[in-house]
């Protein structure tokens, strides 16, 4: 199984509005196309390519996080999700992200954290 490096950060914020300037003005990023998926939100990249995405949730501190992961990059999303299945981890089928060139499936670690693997083609 071979693991490839960090694709993008998702992180919530309570207003994309309000923090995007910081990505873009202060840090330089450029904003990147994003499909709808019903939320707000905003995808991020740098120079470099490292992505962070921008998700939209309420600010409420009892809430638990909505959409917050990272995701790593893979060449074959179907061999991965294989193995990790054959490991006895539960993960979803994976599936075209609208109005893009990759595939993404999630499942989550030990702790509940949500990861992400991504494959762009």
């Amino acid at each position: 199984m071979d693991i490839g490096p960090v694709h993008h950060v998702s992180i919530n914020v309570p207003s994309v509005a309000e923090v995007e300037p910081f990505y873009t003005e202060v840090l330089g990023m450029k904003t990147l196309e994003r499909p709808d998926f019903g939320f707000p939100g905003s995808w991020l990249e740098s120079e470099s390519g490292a992505q962070v995405h921008l998700i939209e949730v309420d600010d409420d501190e009892w809430t638990p996080p909505k959409g917050q992961h990272w995701a790593f990059k893979v060449d074959d999303i179907d061999a991965m999700v294989g193995e990790l299945r054959s490991r006895g981890v539960k993960i979803r089928d994976a599936r075209e992200i609208p109005g893009t060139t990759a595939r993404q499936t999630f499942f989550k670690d030990p702790a509940g954290n949500m990861i992400e693997i991504n494959q762009p083609y």
